[in-house]
């Protein structure tokens, strides 16, 4: 659509005060995000930030209404569906249960995490490279989420920060 059309006079300003409001909405997220001591806590995980954090703690709580972290997970739709006949399971794809728009906000994480296996200056966590290397981009970004929004439940459980994963030593048989 060209600049001088007679809807473009109508429509940028509506954009633009669209995107102002927008603006004005994540700024007042953000500082419910910097007043709640949950939210930042688990701001600390890889591929959380403060959006992610704070819908999670709005839409959760403190996750004790979940048996498990696995439970979470279910709930958000994160984990594949069982396809099984007589002796042969089959794992098909995610579930798509649960809350949709906190399902795509640790999609989107993921795949930031993901995303730093391509970088030369981060080093490379190892059982991403194994995973990457088995699977598809977009199967392991929501492997990824799968194992986020498991450490997400124990965080708020348990009123924990993000604890980094000690990396697996060769035990000396």
């Amino acid at each position: 659509m060209d600049a001088d059309h007679p809807k473009c006079g109508v429509l940028i300003p509506r954009l633009i005060t669209l995107e102002e409001h927008v603006a004005d909405v994540e700024r007042q997220i953000v500082e419910w995000h910097k007043n709640n001591e949950d939210s930042r806590r688990l701001a600390t995980a890889p591929g959380v930030g403060p959006i992610t954090a704070s819908a999670i703690v709005a839409a959760v709580g403190d996750g004790r209404q979940f048996q498990s972290a696995r439970h979470f997970a279910a709930w958000l739709g994160l984990t594949p569906r069982m396809h099984a006949s007589g002796k042969k399971e089959r794992i098909g794809r995610i579930s798509k249960g649960g809350d949709r728009y906190l399902r795509a906000l640790l999609i989107h994480g993921a795949r930031a995490i993901v995303g730093t296996l391509f970088r030369k200056n981060v080093p490379p966590r190892p059982w991403l490279l194994a995973l990457a290397a088995r699977r598809p981009t977009n199967v392991t970004a929501v492997a990824v989420a799968h194992k986020t929004a498991r450490a997400l439940w124990a965080m708020l459980t348990r009123d924990e920060k993000y604890r980094k994963p000690i990396a697996a030593t060769p035990s000396a048989a």
